[in-house]
Formats: structure tokens, sequence, C-alpha cells
């Protein structure tokens, strides 16, 4: 027996599966003081608003893509210069100038986003700040990712589904021999480390 048919209702100009309606009408705005149809309106609007201009931008990322691609392939087997690489990816407009320095202020913003520090997805080599702000994230985010991946290899011993204390301590060797090598203390070790203190400086 093959697989049901997803079901759709014509909601304005949207054609919505029956799942993700029952989920924003019964769950999403439950408790909320948005109603159903100012929902649905205001989603209709933006959907065919943003569709237009997220179909340009796809084709922007698709041509950076074949000129990057081409290149790479142009020179392939040479060494590759980084600034003149640098110089082509501004050529085509993959990279910018550096503009002055601004701020932006913003309001009612979660504490994730503006006091938080948490771990960067991608961390560009060429850009301090976000190596930065990598080197500033959770240690328990890298600590879980060294843990959980085959960056350290797994032991034969280790079997057990639940925490293994023994993979523990590797991942913690592994991470502080790292800053060891990358980030060294003077007149200290990380390994001697056992807590972090903050206080205010003084004036």
């Amino acid at each position: 027996m093959g697989a049901m048919k997803e079901q759709y209702t014509k909601i304005h100009n949207l054609s919505v599966s029956n799942k993700l309606l029952n989920f924003v009408n019964e769950e999403l705005l439950k408790d909320t003081n948005i109603s159903s149809e100012k929902f649905w309106v205001g989603f209709d609007r933006v959907a065919h608003e943003l569709a237009p201009k997220n179909k340009d931008l796809l084709k922007v990322r698709e041509d950076l893509q074949k000129k990057i691609d081409d290149w790479h392939i142009a020179n392939k087997g040479n060494e590759i210069n980084l600034e003149e690489y640098k110089k082509f990816l501004k050529e085509i407009d993959y990279l910018k100038e550096v503009g002055p320095d601004f701020k932006i202020k913003t309001n009612n913003v979660d504490e994730e986003i503006t006091s938080i520090a948490g771990p960067q997805l991608v961390v560009p080599i060429m850009n301090d700040r976000y190596a930065l702000n990598a080197a500033n994230a959770r240690w328990m985010s890298l600590y879980d990712s060294l843990y959980g991946t085959d960056i350290i290899e797994q032991s034969e011993d280790s079997t057990s589904q639940r925490y293994d204390p023994l993979r523990g301590e590797m991942v913690i060797k592994y991470g502080r021999d790292f800053l060891k090598k990358y980030f060294p203390l003077e007149d200290f070790e990380w390994h001697n480390i056992t807590q972090f203190k903050m206080r205010k400086k003084q004036e």
C-alpha cells in the first residue's frame, strides 16, 4: 500500500499543507493575540513579496559560485597567491572593501545574541573578529564536539552508551593541548587551570 498523499488547503494565494495549517492554527498561535486570519494574510503577503527577491539572490549566489569554480579549475595545480585570490574575489563582488566603523542600535534583542558568547558555525581564517568570537565560544560546545566526533579516536574499551569518563579526560587533554599550542599563557599552563573568575577591571 502506497504512502498517503499530502493534503493541502487553499488559503488566499497559498497552498498550505494541512499539517502546517493545523500546527499554526492550533499550536503556534495558541495564547497569542494573533488570529489565524491575520497570520495567513500577512504570511501570504510576505511570501509573495519575498519569493522573487529570494529567487534573484539565489541567482547571484549561483553566478558567484560558478565564477569561483571556474577560477579554481583554471588555476588547478598552482599554489594560491592569497593577495591575487582576494583581488579576484573583490573583482566579482564576492568580497567588499572594509568600510568605516559603525554601530547598530537595537532594542529587545535576546540575551543569546547580545550577551552570551556562542559557537561559530563558520570561521573565516582571514577575519580576526570571527576567529576571536570562535575562541570565546562556550567550552561546553567545544568539549561536546570533541567528545561526539572522531577527532579523538574512539577507544576499543569504550563501549558504554553513557558518558565515558576516560574519553572525557581525553577530550579535556586534547582541548588544553590545543590552547597550549596556539594560545600559550605567560608563566602558567592551561593544564593547571581549575576554574575561571570574572572580576571588574580596576580603574
